[in-house]
């Protein structure tokens, strides 16, 4: 009975924030009793949801080894696995669980998340398949269902089956978020899609409180970035110039939001830049509201909108006095606590302010700052006589049936010319298979298309832009890193300027790289530049030597001037919300 006592305190502690508490009521017990199952299992189940991963991991090991028959044993080393990003692991003792217990829903949901993490598509629809079999009604596993959709490129399957459940619940933030992140990769009229953002308002939770930290317009600021991107990601080669180029006198704080133990270059850098860096990527919204309240951030700077682990409810009451989103998301984040949104004049024309529901500074020239990565090796052209190959390094959910009509109009023009496509998710033969598919559905014959799907380092990737001549830019949704990618490489880069922020990407970075030449107005142009390129070998050798420095010498690489900007742009709106609130206590 004392046993059973040390854990309902436990748990009581734990559902308290008594972490310490919890856990050192459980060590006790299992002291007592040491081949516990439900101790092991509960200590290892704390541990996990306050981060403690490096601690969980031991004590559920042992839990399985102990308890080999036992589905909860292994599904909650599965899950810690899982946390710590030891995908094969973690599936391999989820299946572990079905096998001793078919139907546990907490294994299956586990599961399809895990092996959409793995991008192995069609095995997480599986899952979720089975879960919703036997729970129809079970939103978490509609939720993994809908993004194992999404992973498998079948974005018109996910946003209905999202909207479907959003119907039934439209407070469901995180499902929402997925559900406005899959709309950008569609050719939906930009209205439309900006209609949608602004419904996010519908899952706001709980009466705003605003932060004050004290309306002084001109004293130093204390900036908070909330971020699970500041690594190894797209986000980081962007983030940097702003980060590494803080006003004197102003303070910098990070909210990590990334959940894996990895520290990677990149991150050791911006752990360097910031004053603090604050781990939260197991905080409840309301903890995490608390922490950024604590240190009386003065500005927030959220950078990832809607995409995956960006945790925009942390935001729903307001704890930071002003609230912007720059970089990496490519629309409004439709929360009505996101005061602005740093843009430029090319991605958000005058005139466009009414898409968004935040406030638009316009960054000009561009609202991105590059910085290359140091394992760049030196740009090379092709091989002479190889075939005219175009390429594409974008996500594959970025190919769409229109991008396909274009690259397809591309390659008639260009006789024998050859496609180079490289995106991560093509490990999985069934996206491979349905990518081929959609080409050739569009046109596209698949025997003048090469795939590859995974390089192991990112010189190795940087590398085989050798083998491109002129990448083909996507829409909708641009590309970003990999425009700057292949020009840093000397690959010119063809884009479309389009209708909204996600299809002018490409005109902004490529106008501020200083080839405004390889922008087209029309799918006309888009063709004609393309084929003029690939048929002027001298002109893609003076791309291949010279874009470089070029680009040294734009304001695509102008950090200094970037982070004036940027900066400049956070004092004006810090600046305007002291002078709002002129007489206030």
């Amino acid at each position: 009975m004392a046993g059973k006592q040390h854990i309902e305190r436990a748990l009581a502690d734990a559902a308290q924030g008594r972490v310490a508490e919890a856990v050192a009521a459980l060590r006790l017990h299992l002291k007592l009793r040491p081949n516990d199952l439900e101790g092991m299992s509960t200590l290892g189940a704390i541990l996990v949801q306050s981060g403690q991963l490096a601690q969980a991991v031991p004590v559920l090991e042992r839990c399985a080894a102990l308890h080999p028959r036992q589905a909860m044993a292994h599904n909650n080393l599965a899950n810690a696995y899982l946390q710590s990003g030891r995908l094969e692991e973690s599936a391999r003792h989820y299946e572990r669980a079905l096998q001793l217990e078919t139907d546990h829903p907490q294994a299956l949901l586990g599961l399809a998340f895990c092996r959409t993490s793995l991008e192995q598509s069609d095995a997480a629809l599986a899952a979720a398949d089975r879960g919703l079999a036997l729970q129809p009604d079970w939103t978490e596993m509609h939720l993994n269902r809908c993004l194992a959709l999404a992973a498998a490129d079948r974005l018109e399957d996910a946003t209905a089956a999202m909207r479907g459940v959003l119907e039934r619940r439209p407070d469901d933030a995180e499902l929402r978020g997925q559900f406005l992140l899959a709309l950008n990769y569609l050719p939906l009229p930009a209205e439309e899609i900006a209609r949608e953002h602004r419904s996010v308002a519908l899952g706001v939770r709980g009466t705003p409180q605003p932060a004050e930290t004290g309306r002084d317009p001109e004293r130093p600021l204390r900036i908070g970035v909330l971020s699970g991107d500041l690594r190894e990601h797209s986000v980081g080669y962007f983030a940097d110039a702003p980060l590494a180029h803080m006003p004197a006198g102003w303070t910098l704080t990070v909210f990590s939001l990334h959940s894996g133990s990895t520290r990677d270059a990149m991150r050791t850098r911006f752990e360097s830049l910031a004053d603090e860096w604050v781990e939260c990527a197991t905080l409840s919204n309301e903890a995490l509201d608390a922490e950024i309240r604590r240190r009386r951030i003065d500005v927030l700077v959220e950078l990832g909108g809607h995409t995956s682990g960006s945790r925009l409810q942390t935001l729903d009451r307001k704890p930071a006095p002003v609230i912007v989103s720059a970089i990496g998301y490519p629309n409004t984040t439709g929360h009505p606590a996101v005061d602005w949104r740093l843009v430029d004049s090319v991605t958000d024309p005058p005139g466009s302010d009414s898409l968004c529901t935040e406030r638009l500074a316009r960054l000009d020239p561009c609202f991105l700052c590059y910085r290359p990565g140091e394992a760049a090796p030196e740009p090379t052209l092709p091989e002479d006589g190889t075939r005219v190959t175009f390429g594409s390094f974008n996500l594959t959910s970025k190919i769409r049936e229109y991008t396909i009509e274009l690259w397809g109009r591309v390659l008639a023009e260009v006789p024998g010319a050859r496609l180079l496509i490289k995106a991560r998710s093509l490990r999985d033969p069934a996206m491979r298979t349905r990518l081929l598919a959609r080409l050739e559905a569009g046109g596209i014959d698949p025997a003048r298309v090469e795939t590859i799907a995974f390089t192991p380092t990112a010189a190795e990737h940087l590398a085989l832009y050798s083998r491109m001549h002129v990448a083909l830019d996507t829409t909708p949704y641009n590309g970003t890193t990999t425009t700057c990618e292949a020009l840093w490489m000397g690959v010119p880069v063809v884009s479309l300027r389009g209708d909204r922020h996600a299809a002018r990407v490409g005109a902004s970075l490529l106008a501020a790289a200083g080839c405004p030449e390889l922008v087209a107005g029309d799918a006309d142009s888009f063709v004609r530049i393309a084929r003029t390129l690939a048929t002027d070998r001298a002109r893609l050798a003076e791309y291949r030597l010279g874009l470089r420095d070029r680009l040294r010498a734009s304001a695509l690489l102008d950090a200094d001037a970037y982070a004036a900007r940027f900066h400049g742009a956070i004092r004006k709106a810090w600046q305007e919300h002291c002078a709002a609130g002129r007489g206030a206590p």
